[in-house]
């Protein structure tokens, strides 16, 4: 009598087969094939292997000559360092992929996972901040960090030095989320080394890079985006005016999360973006509860506190966002009055002033003489 053999050692992958999974990262690992292009060819072709057949037309039919896919080597051998430092593979298709991320439009199609996958199905909130943080913010990090997780939120951040650290720190003995902007099993900066193995132990390391990528400078921006997307809200404890902390709020804007800040003092430059955030409307942190209370339903939240309804505030972070994005749109190369521009948004000048100098600033817009506004491009 015969029938179909199964391994004892090594159970299917579910839901897809071993070589599905191969074919999946063979067509991620390719050139010039990001995260959006990865699903509109998944979407067009049905599967992964459809994909890789037709890729190279595709290349070429948009001018890319002698274009060649991800060879499978590199892919094995991917897998086989994953298997090494006991990481999971996480589809997005599959149990086990964080539910939060699945609304994203850029949601990461694979994840490499070390340590415990269950904390990515709490919910969670992302603690982020400043690298050169200062002993009144890394005490507040961590303060936060111990409170929210014995609350049983998920800790969720970066792994950086200074805030993302002390964060860490403080969720680690009941569970908290690094998100690595380089493989899962590469650890940077080195100081960190100890507090890398320590969330492997009782949190979780998560990357949607190549195991045994070493982390460059254009792959943060990209990563903070999985930090907003995991959380229900972000807190940035510490920020310059212009800092990954601030991408990471925007971030959050535009995935729907809340965006809370704790204030600081006017004179230290750490506290810039922090202190914008909250006058554009961020919610002020002062401690665990406000982080609670701004994050549970209102409905439970103006039960429990037996008050009215809060006015909405005049401007949210949210309608700024909408702001920069409309701006933008109506923008171009050849300038334009700024009395033109404030009749075609319909908005008045002391909504849209603050937003023009923030786009000025970030280098996205110019101002030329006679009051004339162009975007960059």
């Amino acid at each position: 009598m015969t029938g179909p053999q199964l391994s004892s050692t090594h159970p299917p992958l579910h839901p897809t087969t071993e070589d599905d999974t191969v074919n999946r990262l063979r067509l991620l690992r390719s050139r010039r094939v990001g995260v959006a292009t990865y699903h509109r060819l998944l979407a067009e072709h049905g599967s992964a292997a459809e994909a890789l057949r037709v890729l190279p037309e595709v290349a070429k039919a948009a001018g890319v000559a002698n274009y060649a896919i991800c060879p499978e080597g590199v892919v094995r051998s991917e897998l086989k360092a994953g298997k090494a430092a006991g990481a999971r593979l996480l589809h997005k298709d599959a149990p086990g992929y964080p539910a939060s991320l699945l609304d994203l439009a850029d949601a990461p199609p694979l994840l490499w996972a070390i340590g415990d996958i269950s904390l990515l199905q709490r919910p969670m909130i992302a603690l982020v901040g400043a690298r050169n943080a200062s002993s009144l913010g890394t005490r507040m990090a961590k303060r936060l960090g111990e409170d929210l997780s014995k609350a049983g939120f998920t800790v969720v951040s970066g792994l950086a030095r200074g805030i993302d650290a002390a964060a860490h720190h403080g969720a680690l003995a009941s569970g908290t989320v690094a998100v690595m902007a380089g493989g899962a099993d590469i650890i940077y900066p080195a100081e960190n080394t100890q507090l890398a193995h320590d969330i492997a132990k009782t949190g979780l390391r998560l990357s949607e890079m190549p195991m045994g990528l070493q982390p460059q400078a254009r792959h943060f921006p990209v990563r903070n985006r999985i930090i907003s997307g995991l959380a229900k809200a972000v807190v940035v404890v510490e920020a310059a005016g212009k800092s990954g902390s601030l991408i990471t709020a925007r971030n959050a804007l535009d995935q729907g999360r809340d965006v809370l800040a704790v204030p600081g003092h006017p004179f230290d430059a750490r506290a810039w973006g922090c202190n914008m955030l909250i006058r554009d409307g961020a919610s002020l942190v002062r401690n665990a509860q406000d982080v609670i209370d701004a994050v549970a339903p209102v409905a439970e939240r103006t039960a429990e506190l037996d008050l009215p309804l809060p006015a909405a505030t005049k401007r949210s972070l949210r309608d700024v966002a909408a702001l920069h994005s409309e701006i933008l749109s109506r923008l171009g190369p050849a300038p334009i009055a700024e009395d033109q521009l404030l009749r075609d948004i319909k908005a008045a000048a002391t909504d849209v002033a603050p937003v023009l100098v923030d786009l000025e600033l970030d280098g996205k817009i110019t101002r030329q003489s006679g009051g004339l506004l162009a975007r960059v491009v």
